[in-house]
C-alpha cells in the first residue's frame, strides 16, 4: 500500500504508465483490474507528493536567490 521510499520519480512515472497501457489494452481480468487501480492511486499520489516537494524546494532557492 505504501510506496517504496527508494523509487524515483522517473520510476514509479513508469510503472503508472504501464498500468495505463495494461488497463487501455482491454486485457486485464475484472480479479486484477481493481488491484491495478489501486496501485496506479498510490503511484499518482507518490509523484504529486514528489512534483510538490520539488516545486517546494526549487522556489526556496529562487528565493534564496533574490535576497
Amino acid at each position: 500500500m505504501i510506496m517504496e521510499k527508494k523509487k524515483t520519480y522517473e520510476e514509479a512515472y513508469e510503472e503508472l504508465q504501464g498500468i495505463v497501457k495494461e488497463i487501455e489494452s482491454g486485457t486485464i481480468s475484472v480479479d486484477v483490474l481493481g488491484e491495478k487501480v489501486k496501485r496506479a492511486g498510490e503511484l499518482i499520489r507518490f509523484c504529486k507528493e514528489k512534483l510538490f516537494k520539488t516545486e517546494q524546494e526549487v522556489n526556496e532557492v529562487l528565493k534564496e536567490l533574490d535576497k
